[in-house]
């Protein structure tokens, strides 16, 4: 089986990494395309990818076909190729924001197996969380095909279109926000005498590690929280000051904001 990308910026390469380090496709299975030349040819030179000329040929090399333009030119592009999707024998995966499986249909073809697909950039390391929802005509072994690229590089949840907004704050652009919340941590080590380095490190490690046992565990995460919080401790200490500047207000203001921004309103 081969997967083709039409589009190779920061989240294809993303997936393409994580695919790689999976070795869930050997990497001449990985065709690629772009506008500019000098932007595919290097990379798939770099990492044993399988080059193509243009976007008619990504879909006629390959059996998942996986839409990772711009949401302004990503319409443009699926009229390019519609002649070669239109007989419904490849499987179209788009990780474009904002285009429903509708939309995309209508553009595509009515016959055109689709999986719509939010990932995160954790996908690169093979963490990622990606929200998918498929079209009726995606099922069986092409929608277990389809789920396996992100099953390999992470988890996958399977939502409703309208819910896709909260994934994206949640997930999306959580990274962002938890890449904040380590290198908060980092500075408060550092305040107190350890080097940047070393605070990250163990900040970053001390935040995978309660990841896993939150998903490891079959208790909500504040039973987690009392497991550590000792009577009268430092732990509880720490808890309260964090709460009495807002630390729980915060992160649920700044997931308001996210999704406001992301349906159109301002911050």
């Amino acid at each position: 089986m081969k997967i083709g990308f039409i589009g190779v910026g920061g989240m294809a390469q993303a997936i393409i990494g994580g695919l790689l380090q999976a070795q869930t496709f050997a990497p001449a299975d990985i065709v690629v395309h772009s506008h500019r030349q000098e932007s595919y040819g290097p990379y798939a030179a770099k990492w044993g990818l399988t080059p193509v000329a243009n976007n008619a040929a990504v879909v006629t090399a390959s059996d998942l076909v996986v839409l990772a333009v711009t949401p302004n030119v990503a319409l443009d592009v699926l009229q390019e190729v519609e002649p070669q999707l239109a007989n419904g024998d490849k499987t179209l995966i788009s990780i474009v924001a904002g285009l429903s499986l509708e939309q995309l249909a209508n553009v595509a073809g009515e016959n055109v197996p689709i999986l719509r697909t939010l990932p995160n950039v954790n996908v690169e390391v093979g963490a990622g969380m990606t929200a998918v929802a498929a079209n009726d005509q995606l099922t069986g072994d092409r929608l277990t095909a389809a789920l396996r690229v992100f099953n390999t590089i992470g988890s996958t949840t399977t939502l409703a279109e309208d819910q896709f907004g909260v994934f994206s704050a949640l997930a999306g652009s959580s990274p962002a926000y938890i890449d904040f919340f380590i290198d908060s941590l980092s500075r408060a080590g550092v305040k107190h005498g350890l080097s940047k380095d070393q605070a990250t490190q163990i900040a970053a490690q001390a935040t995978l590690g309660s990841a896993k046992m939150v998903l490891a565990s079959d208790k909500i995460p504040f039973a987690l929280i009392d497991q550590v919080a000792s009577p009268g401790g430092s732990t509880v200490a720490g808890l309260l000051a964090m709460e009495e500047a807002g630390f729980m207000t915060a992160v649920v203001k700044g997931i308001d904001a996210t999704i406001k921004r992301d349906a159109g309103g301002p911050a």
